[in-house]
């Protein structure tokens, strides 16, 4: 592994998904997204083997259903939104049990649903599979620019150091008696929102310099597996099938 900080995402194990190195899982995600993306939302059994290939990847790493369930929670407002443009839809409309429903709002619900859930549990396979700084040294590798990736590792890096400030300023609020449930008392909140600010900048500056002192110089280095062109060969496989999903949804359309 490319470091010792892993991600909640994160589900240890040694399926072959696991074993794959990061920038084939990340080439085939990209993929695999455009393919789901392009298929028209006319196209049912496109949609039906986009899935099938996700599940087929979910079961490959070992992933339960109720884990898959519950990191696709986070899509409900999507969900909501999309549950709406039958009703608010214009157009010839149908009537399902006694409600006047746009045939063109169901259609677009279902293109809403269908995608972000279908690019959202993809996502979810590789983030189960790959630790952050896998996924980091991934992009590194596909040529994504430098600058971008540092910020996300350093992001990633320090967002359990900024977890623990507020955890501590939280603690040290309550043992003064301070506990706000109302909106009108969160003044204090708000106060240490500002303090844990400039406590981040300060620690973000020393760790800076320090970073330069022992000569720094814009990149982090990474010591992740390069790809085989067997692992690309495997990784490619299950877009490619989505691709070729996606130009039979055209073509029947």
């Amino acid at each position: 592994m490319a470091g010792t900080h892993t991600h909640a995402l994160f589900v240890h194990g040694d399926s072959e998904l696991h074993r794959l190195p990061a920038s084939p899982k990340l080439g085939a995600l990209g993929l695999f997204v455009l393919a789901v993306v392009l298929t028209p939302r006319e196209a049912i059994g496109a949609f039906g083997v986009h899935a099938g290939l996700v599940l087929l990847g979910a079961w490959i790493a070992g992933l339960k259903p109720m884990f898959m369930a519950r990191r696709l929670l986070i899509e409900i407002p999507f969900v909501l939104f999309a549950i709406f443009l039958p009703f608010v839809g214009g157009g010839e409309r149908i009537e399902v049990v006694g409600l006047s429903l746009s045939i063109e709002g169901l259609w677009g619900g279902w293109n809403i649903v269908a995608k972000a859930t279908l690019g959202l549990a993809a996502s979810v396979v590789l983030t189960a599979t790959t630790t952050v700084p896998d996924i980091l040294s991934g992009l590194d590798r596909l040529r994504v620019p430098r600058l971008i990736t540092s910020i996300a590792g350093f992001m990633v890096r320090y967002l359990d150091v900024i977890a623990g400030e507020m955890h501590r300023m939280r603690m040290a609020m309550l043992s003064r008696g301070h506990n706000p449930r109302w909106i009108w008392q969160l003044k204090a909140y708000t106060a240490s929102a500002g303090a844990l600010f400039i406590r981040s900048y300060e620690r973000g500056e020393r760790v800076y310099y320090a970073m330069t002192a022992r000569g720094f110089t814009g990149r982090i280095p990474t010591f992740d597996e390069k790809a085989r062109p067997a692992d690309w060969a495997r990784a490619l496989s299950l877009p490619a099938i989505a691709w070729f999903a996606a130009g039979w949804g055209v073509v029947a359309g």
